[in-house]
C-alpha cells in the first residue's frame, strides 16, 4: 500500500496530462482512450491484478451498445479499461469530472457527466449520450448507481436503460467477479488477485419498457455473478478434499 497508492496517483497525473494534450490533435478520442488503457494496465500491473475475459465474441465493432456492468469496487474502472479492447465512453457521476487530471481527461475524452441532483441536466446528458451511441460509440454504465458496499448486486436504476431505448441500442450485460476482493469500498488497501469479466448476449431494447429491460439485464448479471460464487465454492471444496 505504501508504494502502490503513490504510484497510482503518479500514473493518473502523467497519463491524464498526456491524454488532455493529445485531445488538441485528435478529435476522435482514439489517443485519449489509448492513454486510458495504458494507465489502467499500469495500475493492474503494479497492484498484481490479473483479469480474464469471456464472451468477447458477443460484441461486434461499430454496433450501438449500452454496456451495463455491476459495480463491486473502484478498481472496476481500470479493470474494464484494461480488459475491453475497443473504444467506449463512461456515463459517470458529475463529481468525478471535478477532480484534477482525472476530470480533465474525462471531459476532453468525451465521457458523459450525469448530474443526479439536476434531473433536467441529467436528461440533457442522456440525450447527448444517445447521439454518441447512434454514431457507433458504446456507452458503459454502472446501473446500480454506486459501488456495492456489501458485495450484493443492488436494483438497477432506469436512466441507462432509457438511454438504450432512445438510441435503439442493444444492452450488453457485463458481469465483474472478484474486484471487491482487490479493493473493498471505503478502503485504500489494494490487494493482488484474479478478476473475471463475463460479457453476455446483447439484449434488444426496441419495444421493451425501461423497467422490463432493467429487470431482465439485472437478472442476467445476477445469474452470472451467483454462478461464479458457486464455482468458487465448489473449487474450494475440491481443493480441501485433495
Amino acid at each position: 500500500m505504501v508504494i502502490t497508492a503513490p504510484l497510482i496517483f503518479l500514473y493518473t497525473g502523467i497519463m491524464a496530462s498526456l491524454s488532455v494534450a493529445s485531445s488538441f490533435i485528435d478529435s476522435t478520442g482514439r489517443i485519449q482512450h489509448a492513454c486510458s488503457r495504458i494507465w489502467a494496465r499500469m495500475i493492474l500491473f503494479t497492484a498484481r491484478v490479473r483479469v480474464s475475459v469471456r464472451g468477447m465474441e458477443n460484441v461486434k465493432a461499430g454496433r450501438p451498445y449500452v454496456l451495463c456492468v455491476n459495480h463491486q469496487s473502484h478498481m472496476d474502472i481500470p479493470i474494464l479499461l484494461a480488459a475491453l479492447p475497443f473504444q467506449f465512453r463512461f456515463a459517470a457521476k458529475k463529481e468525478l469530472f471535478r477532480y484534477p487530471f482525472l476530470g480533465w481527461h474525462l471531459r476532453r475524452s468525451g465521457h458523459v457527466p450525469i448530474d443526479r441532483e439536476n434531473p433536467h441536466a441529467a436528461v440533457k446528458s442522456l440525450r447527448e449520450a444517445a447521439e454518441m451511441i447512434k454514431r457507433g460509440a458504446p456507452i458503459l454504465i454502472f446501473p446500480e448507481g454506486a459501488t456495492s458496499r456489501d458485495g450484493s448486486i443492488k436494483p438497477f436504476k432506469g436512466g441507462g436503460f432509457m438511454l438504450a431505448t432512445r438510441s435503439n441500442a442493444e444492452v450488453v450485460p457485463v458481469t465483474i467477479r472478484g474486484s471487491r476482493a482487490v479493493l473493498v469500498p471505503r478502503t485504500y488497501h489494494v490487494h493482488g488477485g484474479s478478476v473475471d469479466i463475463v460479457i453476455g448476449q446483447p439484449i434488444p431494447s426496441e419495444g421493451v419498457s425501461t423497467t422490463e429491460l432493467a429487470n431482465r439485464v439485472r437478472e442476467e448479471v445476477l445469474t452470472t455473478f451467483n454462478h461464479g460464487k458457486t464455482l468458487d465454492r465448489n473449487s474450494y471444496s475440491l481443493s480441501r478434499k485433495i
